[in-house]
């Protein structure tokens, strides 16, 4: 009954109602609110931002190479078949199976944990020595292989965590699966980008993931096992070691600073409903002053939507850029979530007369979509969050999801805003396909992050607007509908009357 009553509020006592009282207002002060907005806030000793799946695999391998005692791998997929590294030149094998096999035989004290979403489970078998590399672990006491189905109806495990001793933490967007590995180059006909056993090519693909040690890595590796026991697994002690994984050519670009956990969890039998990621979106979208920079898979959230059309009708509001791919992978997220942002973003460019809102689409030196799977936001170079969440409705309440946040506004954070606006260059310069340097002297000249991106947008490699096609009929109507992008739950099995995509953004543009 509450949650129908909550529908029907306006957006901004509906969050107040939700959530408490909101202590986060435009231009303020962003206060972590754990239990609302996250779900702890613990130290890190040292954090860097890793971006694209090449250099992730590299340093992910070197870590589990220095682990002592365990060492947790939780994620939405895992392909044994993929090369980790391709020219480390050690004794260990470079794919996945055979690696974690060779630290069995050759690191014995060493406990492998590793837990898999349970959809699909049955194309596990259908990839080459998948089979034969799961019977293995299955006779090697030192491997657990779990298939995670403790989640509501339509849910899924998107989680991306990997933990090493408690020490060493990684947490972001990428899986290590197939069709993620690449260089920051993107370089087009890349050979070494290719699938497992068929050898074909696919697309150039942009991800990112967060390393963090101290306490950070440690509340990480109890989130990690509280997944494993949830899942059915036999609980999991935490080691004590005195080790230090972090690897060598990771280079940290934070030390010595706070790090808010926030996650989402559908309701499920004795596991309550958790909202933080939702919270703390909402919150982040209010403090921006200036500028709000997002990469994502997806732009498909209602409330988030709703959230960034009141700051865009504001005459003084923020900048709004967001990178997302062309074409979203898969065909049923291109059937929902392609017509989703069709719907959200048609309002938010009628609402958005200052002209403040940019969307655009990376693609390569010839002109190739280079697929956005990071999830990434930056505001004012003051926060930096990266994690699992997706933009859409079902990262906010239904599915399993894990981001980390650095807030500089933070007394204990305040020296790191020179870095945030760093890996902010650093992106952009990525991007763009010119130097960090450009980026900033242009940024500093102009003020505006949309003005330097229009100014060093060119040939080749670059970015480009975001061009939409307006969905069919059907399409339109399961977008509405919000069918297969629930906010929780229930959603799946409620009247469609009670839902809709656009029920209150057509209201808030109609201010404009």
């Amino acid at each position: 009954m509450q949650a129908r009553l909550l529908r029907k509020l306006p957006v901004a006592l509906r969050r107040r109602a939700r959530y408490g009282r909101s202590n986060s207002v435009p231009g303020g002060p962003l206060l972590l609110d754990p239990g609302r907005n996250c779900w702890r806030i613990e130290r890190a000793g040292r954090a860097a931002l890793i971006v694209d799946a090449c250099d992730y695999f590299h340093l992910v391998r070197r870590a589990m190479m220095a682990a002592e005692k365990q060492i947790l791998l939780i994620g939405w997929d895992f392909d044994t078949r993929i090369l980790l590294d391709h020219e480390d030149g050690d004794d260990a094998p470079p794919t996945l199976g055979s690696f974690i096999s060779w630290l069995a035989r050759h690191r014995p004290q060493v406990k492998v944990h590793i837990l898999r979403w349970d959809w699909g489970a049955t194309k596990l078998l259908a990839r080459g020595t998948t089979l034969f590399r799961l019977i293995n672990w299955a006779r090697t006491p030192q491997i657990k292989f779990k298939l995670d189905g403790a989640h509501p109806p339509g849910a899924s495990h998107h989680q991306k965590i990997v933990v090493i001793d408690d020490r060493l933490a990684f947490c972001g967007g990428i899986d290590m699966t197939a069709t993620r590995w690449d260089t920051r180059e993107h370089r087009d006909g890349d050979k070494r980008r290719r699938r497992p056993t068929t050898g074909r090519h696919y697309r150039p693909w942009h991800d990112s993931t967060m390393a963090v040690d101290g306490a950070a890595a440690q509340a990480l590796g109890e989130l990690a096992r509280d997944r494993w026991k949830t899942a059915g697994g036999d609980p999991i002690e935490a080691p004590k070691v005195d080790s230090d994984p972090w690897p060598d050519a990771l280079e940290p670009q934070f030390q010595d600073v706070e790090v808010a956990i926030a996650r989402t969890r559908g309701e499920h039998k004795d596991a309550s409903e958790v909202r933080e990621i939702e919270a703390l979106f909402l919150d982040v979208v209010a403090r921006a002053r200036r500028y709000f920079y997002a990469e994502n898979q997806f732009f498909a959230s209602r409330v988030v939507a709703e959230a960034i059309c009141e700051r865009l009708q504001e005459a003084e509001g923020p900048e709004f850029v967001i990178l997302n791919p062309k074409i979203v992978e898969g065909w049923v997220e291109e059937e929902v979530m392609s017509p989703a942002r069709a719907k959200l973003l048609q309002m938010l460019w009628k609402a958005d007369r200052h002209g403040r809102l940019r969307v655009y689409t990376p693609v390569t030196a010839s002109g190739c979509d280079i697929y956005v799977h990071s999830k990434i936001t930056i505001v004012d170079g003051e926060l930096l969050r990266v994690g699992s969440a997706n933009l859409n409705n079902r990262s906010m309440g239904l599915d399993s999801e894990c981001d980390l946040l650095i807030d500089c506004g933070r007394a204990a954070n305040a020296g790191a805003s020179s870095r945030i606006g760093a890996i902010l260059c650093d992106l952009l310069a990525e991007h763009l396909g010119v130097a960090p340097n450009d980026v900033r002297s242009r940024f500093e000249a102009t003020g505006s992050l949309v003005a330097t991106i229009e100014e060093l947008r060119g040939r080749g490699r670059t970015l480009v607007p975001l061009h939409i096609e307006e969905p069919n009929a059907l399409e339109a109507a399961i977008a509405e509908r919000e069918a297969l992008d629930p906010e929780r739950p229930g959603e799946y099995f409620e009247p469609t009357a009670r839902r809709g995509l656009l029920r209150r953004l057509r209201s808030l543009v109609s201010r404009t």
